[in-house]
């Protein structure tokens, strides 16, 4: 009889494991445009997964994570995925989130209303991000050079997301490249005036990657579609149901520290997506290399090797998405 017991118990707990959710580890930021990749968790049991979300300060934080075994996928500006593919990091792009999300913006005040003005002054940005080359695309368009240190026409000035804004409300630097809604923030509060939303270079409007893992591509594919699935739905729904999405964001992730206006303005300058395109991660990882972001070493990562569209293609077909 004990050992029917046993029997029973074993295989009640197998059948449990059987139709257990499978586990994924998501990295991501806390920006306003990340939210349809964090409504990802609240998609998953639908397809059978348990995503875990851990917030990181930046998109280039999470990488060491990912080699550690840590994180199973990310949302990251493309810049920070691409520096760490090069550095060895077993990723694959596999969709973008949104598009845009940056802008540039002068302390209130200031004679700064384009980008020529900014010779003689210090400009405030977080390192290793779609801002970071923006930044550089534009004053280099502008014909301005730039360092971290004095002597060039513009100082930079490497700060985390969250103190940019206290920096330009300080009057410690006089202008800010910044993500949404910090940006949308300064503006709404008062200290920040825009100069412009940096889209007018080769680059465009920059986009956010999705990453998975080489692992998860490769040994759970089934696990992998499955999430894609989870993503897309997300993203469209965020798309059709705007007011669900600012209270998902604004009550969930900010947890009420960002206005109604915050999110609108955010969202508008920063509209969620779900494409990416070969060309675009390749001329990313072109002006990467030419500016010096993300200190690309020889030969750097082709994005035709590592950036995979097949899972997008296939959720998008699925769940009838043009």
């Amino acid at each position: 009889m004990f050992k029917q017991c046993l029997a029973a118990v074993a295989l009640c707990a197998a059948s449990l494991h059987a139709f257990a959710d499978d586990l994924v580890r998501l990295g991501n930021l806390k920006f306003a445009h990340y939210g349809a990749v964090s409504y990802m968790k609240v998609i998953g049991p639908k397809y059978g997964l348990k995503i875990e979300e851990r917030m990181f300060a930046k998109g280039v934080d999470i990488m060491p994570a990912i080699v550690a075994g840590q994180i199973d996928v990310s949302a990251s500006a493309l810049d920070a995925a691409i520096a760490g593919r090069a550095q060895g990091a077993p990723i694959y792009a596999v969709a973008g989130f949104a598009k845009g999300g940056v802008r540039l913006v002068a302390k209130k005040g200031l004679p700064i209303t384009k980008v020529a003005d900014l010779k003689g002054k210090k400009v405030g940005v977080a390192r290793g991000g779609a801002q970071e080359l923006i930044l550089y695309a534009e004053l280099a368009k502008a014909g301005l050079t730039w360092s971290d240190q004095p002597g060039k026409d513009v100082q930079i000035m490497f700060m985390a997301f969250a103190d940019l804004n206290q920096a330009l409300a300080a009057g410690s630097i006089d202008a800010m490249c910044q993500s949404e809604p910090q940006a949308s923030q300064a503006i709404n509060k008062g200290f920040g005036v825009e100069m412009l939303k940096p889209y007018d270079t080769p680059i465009g409007e920059p986009v956010r990657a999705l990453v998975i893992t080489e692992k998860l591509y490769k040994e759970k594919p089934d696990v992998a579609q499955r999430l894609m699935y989870a993503f897309v739905e997300a993203t469209d729904y965020f798309i059709k149901h705007p007011q669900a999405a600012e209270k998902y964001v604004r009550e969930d992730m900010f947890k009420n520290q960002i206005t109604t206006q915050d999110f609108t303005d955010a969202i508008g300058n920063s509209p969620y997506s779900y494409d990416l395109s070969i060309a675009h991660v390749q001329l990313t990882t072109d002006l990467m290399k030419k500016y010096g972001v993300g200190k690309l070493q020889d030969p750097v990562p082709k994005a035709e090797d590592w950036v995979k569209l097949d899972l997008l293609a296939k959720a998008k077909a699925k769940l009838n998405i043009k």
